[in-house]
């Protein structure tokens, strides 16, 4: 267990190293910065998504000291085709097809006093991810194991009950039995495919060396579970995606997504950020927002 550990908290730490520096995360970073810019439609929206963060909110609390907070801002990202102008030249073109860079559902669940603790913050979360597939995968062997034996004791009784019925029919009446034969063959088949079934999950006795096992095969090939993708755009200031030719004013944006065991089948956008302790909203004004948007 501990050499897996090792192997996978030394691939997650390297892999943490290439996330670039945490990003101011304010109203004046929205006006220069084209990542934050491009994350939040409005510079209001930078505040509301960080003080609506309990995680954040609870790491202010426990360091009154620290003027701000580091942490991961995740979020969905959503490419839509539309059609729009463009400017080529002197040339102004309608109806012309584009692409918009739209995010959504900002979540900000991962927080710290410093850049350093939170990268390795980062670490320690997704190894407990990485165990908790694994103990994931351990309830699902259990589970299975308990079917397959109520399915064997199920086919045990009917095929007990047809060799009676078989016998005792046939001994009042007669009749032929290749029908009931059949059957019995054909449960009979059943129970053999069950012991097979059974046999591969090996024996109860051996099942905790087995989970062992299954978390320590995890953690040892951490890098078929946990990457990261990069993807660039170049956009305007309105998250278009400006293409070659197109003479619009546009800045760079490189995207780093996560592929983790909570959502295998789903990339999510992350940067990490600073936010100031005096941007923070009261919690006064967060409740009075929530019932604006109720109404």
């Amino acid at each position: 267990m501990v050499p897996a550990a090792h192997r996978a908290t030394g691939y997650l730490r390297r892999l943490v190293a290439q996330v670039p520096a945490a990003r101011e995360a304010s109203v004046a970073a929205w006006a220069t910065d084209p990542y934050i810019h491009a994350f939040f439609a409005t510079p209001d929206d930078v505040a509301q998504v960080f003080s609506q963060s309990e995680a954040l909110r609870n790491c202010l609390q426990d360091h009154p000291a620290a003027d701000e907070v580091f942490a991961v801002l995740g979020m969905a990202v959503n490419e839509r085709r539309t059609l729009g102008a463009a400017q080529y030249g002197a040339t102004t073109r309608t109806e012309v097809a584009q692409t918009t860079v739209n995010f959504s559902d900002h979540q900000v669940r991962v927080c710290a006093v410093s850049e350093a603790a939170l990268r390795e913050e980062i670490v320690l979360r997704v190894v407990d991810q990485l165990a908790l597939q694994g103990l994931g995968e351990i309830e699902a062997d259990t589970l299975r194991r308990d079917s397959l034996e109520q399915e064997r004791a199920l086919l045990r009784t009917r095929l007990k009950i047809l060799e009676r019925q078989g016998t005792g029919v046939r001994s009042l009446l007669g009749g032929d039995a290749s029908s009931s034969f059949a059957e019995a063959t054909r449960l009979q088949a059943q129970l053999d495919e069950n012991d097979q079934a059974l046999a591969s999950l090996g024996l109860k006795t051996e099942a905790l060396e087995r989970e062992l096992q299954m978390v320590c095969k995890l953690l040892a090939m951490p890098d078929a579970h946990v990457y990261l993708l990069t993807k660039k755009f170049l956009l305007d200031r309105m998250n278009v995606v400006v293409e070659d030719g197109d003479t619009r004013p546009a800045q760079e944006v490189e995207l780093q997504m996560a592929r983790i065991p909570t959502s295998p089948d789903a990339l999510r956008v992350f940067s990490m950020v600073r936010f100031k302790r005096g941007d923070l909203l009261p919690e006064r004004d967060m409740l009075a927002e929530a019932r604006r948007l109720l109404i």
